[in-house]
């Protein structure tokens, strides 16, 4: 998904990579929740534990960050969690001083080959443009909030 920020590439990747970020872009309706971090997403090797939950299910989700280049892009892999494999791109496309473009790119397998595709894969699909469209809503929510109050 790539959406238009109304700030600079510099100050939405800033956004991102602040303590307590995907705790906001985590929407209401999604039941998840950050029971761990150590590190942050400059460093590669660091890593971000998720209680994640479907239904009466609850699972563990290990991410870790892989690769960063301050202002334009980081990566976070999943080491466990509800899939096969998960590899996340959040990059930050500058336009100019004051606009830029946000890109979020996941890859993805599921579980049980055909069958967890078959399953899966529409439901999946569906959630994820939900979340990472209110994901990209409110980011440029809050940081046109931050530049009305003269912040960054």
């Amino acid at each position: 998904m790539r959406s238009k920020m109304p700030a600079s590439a510099d100050d939405v990747y800033r956004f991102h990579a602040e303590s307590g970020a995907l705790e906001r872009l985590t929407p209401p309706w999604e039941r998840a929740q950050v029971i761990g971090t150590a590190g942050n997403i400059e460093v590669p090797g660091s890593r971000t534990t998720l209680r994640v939950s479907v239904g009466p299910f609850s699972q563990d989700w290990i991410a870790e960050h892989t690769a960063c280049e301050p202002g334009k892009m980081f990566r976070d892999v999943m080491i466990s969690g509800p899939f096969r494999r998960w590899e996340h791109t959040h990059t930050f496309l500058a336009e100019s001083a004051e606009s830029s473009w946000l890109e979020d790119h996941v890859e993805y397998e599921f579980p049980f080959g055909w069958f967890g595709k078959l399953v899966g894969s529409s439901y999946t699909q569906r959630r994820l443009l939900r979340m990472f469209e209110w994901r990209h809503k409110t980011t440029a929510e809050i940081l046109s909030w931050r530049k009305a109050q003269g912040r960054n």
